[in-house]
């Protein structure tokens, strides 16, 4: 029964023995297994901190990100509503012009067709002139053939001439 039951010199050594291991241990195993510990906790700590440093760079970029695309797609709606403006202009002095070069071939055709009018006009009365004259030559002609009627007008003539 000795062994479960353990003499004082049993318990004295063995308290003794794992004293001293646990102050070797202390001094030789537990310092380093600390200092390890702590600097494992310092690297999983500077881990961390740099995990919340990335992520608070990260939601700065997204921010960024998000004013940059805010920006230009304000710049593509202005270059878009530029390009409308610059459209709208180009159609409206467009047809402007086309108004324009309307109205001046308008104008020359009215002033063409005036003086056409006037030039038949002026031939119209030309051609009546010269068939008023040619039609009291052939009246004349017919009124003077004979001798009597010839006497009978010039002397109508000299009383109207001596009247007036």
């Amino acid at each position: 029964m000795e062994i479960v039951t353990p003499s004082l010199g049993l318990v004295f050594w063995t308290t003794l023995t794992f004293l001293l291991v646990l102050v070797i241990l202390r001094k030789a195993a537990w310092k380093p297994i600390l200092a390890s510990l702590k600097e494992r906790e310092e690297k999983i700590q500077d881990a961390l901190d740099s995990a919340e440093k990335a992520k608070e760079e990260m939601a700065k970029l997204q921010a960024s990100n998000e004013e940059l695309l805010k920006e230009a797609r304000s710049e593509r709606d202005a270059m878009l509503r530029d390009a409308r403006d610059m459209r709208d202009k180009i159609v409206n002095e467009a047809k402007d012009k086309a108004q324009e070069e309307a109205d001046k071939l308008l104008a020359n055709a009215k002033e063409n067709i005036r003086n056409d009018k006037n030039a038949a006009i002026a031939e119209l009365k030309n051609q009546v002139g010269v068939l008023a004259i040619e039609i009291a030559e052939k009246v004349l002609k017919e009124q003077l053939s004979n001798d009597d009627k010839q006497k009978a007008l010039v002397d109508r003539l000299m009383d109207d001439v001596s009247l007036n």
